[in-house]
């Protein structure tokens, strides 16, 4: 070994493992801010503003308003925010992607798009009926099993977060959490083969034990996929005939007290939701 030539790339590998954990960093947690992203990795903010400069000279991440939140840093414009540019993901992407999706190409050629979706589905089921058998011992709240499935997730390689959301008082719209994945080690087949993402949302439909929502994918160019999981439901207050007969519990059993919502209440919570769709938060279309 030369120490010499050692000695001299030690710094720079270094450099290079740092610069990769702050766009792993951002893939998970993005848009986020160089201050929060010098707090979440250990490193000081001018370390971390040196790397996103490299960053987006390199076209690896762009800037992004981050999420709503109400908080500024006082006057002038709020604090930059980042995500990870298409170049970025097909950066973290392999030579397996390329191979996978020519695999797909010739399956669909071959045997029609039929053959994909059953594909997409029994690789699904596998994760799932894994999923699903360290999710039976969770016996708390919706949100405790939406903690559980993104360790899951986040162990598998998706990058998964959780985001609460909340209507404001007054406003007909469904409260819960986003569900957000970062990373998809399927991103680059799913662009071409939606089968994948739909078999996903179902599948975390059933792991939940409620309908889910998917507003944002990776795929389709987004910068996360974000998928929204309902946990109650708010109406406003000129709708409301008898308060306690519209307020649905923050549980896997929202879809029962729902229907019995829609008995006795005006308005009911699908129409709610439908009405006035969740939002993603730090997202710009």
């Amino acid at each position: 070994m030369n120490i010499a030539v050692s000695t001299g790339e030690a710094p720079l590998a270094l450099e290079s493992r740092t610069r990769d954990r702050v766009l792993q960093a951002i893939s998970e947690r993005g848009p986020i801010t160089a201050v929060v992203l010098a707090e979440d990795l250990g490193l000081t903010a001018p370390a971390v503003r040196r790397h996103l400069e490299n960053l987006v000279d390199a076209g690896l991440i762009a800037e992004r308003e981050p999420a709503s939140s109400g908080a500024h840093r006082g006057r002038g414009r709020p604090a930059r925010a980042y995500v990870v540019s298409e170049a970025g993901h097909q950066a973290l992407e392999s030579d397996y992607d390329h191979l996978a999706t020519e695999a797909l190409r010739f399956l669909s050629a071959e045997a029609g798009d039929a053959a994909v979706r059953r594909f997409a589905e029994q690789r699904v089921a596998q994760l799932e009926q894994r999923y699903a058998a360290q999710l039976a011992d969770v016996h708390g709240s919706a949100g405790d099993r939406v903690d559980a499935l993104v360790a899951l997730l986040t162990q598998d390689g998706f990058a998964a977060s959780a985001r609460p959301m909340g209507g404001p008082p007054g406003a007909a719209r469904l409260a819960g959490i986003q569900l957000c994945q970062g990373h998809c080690p399927v991103q680059h087949a799913a662009r071409e083969f939606p089968q994948f993402c739909d078999a996903e949302t179902d599948a975390f439909s059933r792991l939940l034990g409620v309908h889910v929502q998917r507003l944002a994918t990776l795929a389709h160019g987004d910068h996360v996929c974000t998928t929204f999981v309902p946990t109650s439901t708010f109406v406003p207050t000129s709708t409301v005939v008898a308060p306690a007969a519209v307020a649905a519990p923050a549980d896997a059993s929202i879809a029962t007290a729902t229907s019995a919502t829609a008995r006795t209440a005006p308005m009911t919570a699908s129409t709610t939701a439908t009405t006035t769709a969740p939002t993603m938060e730090g997202s710009t279309r």
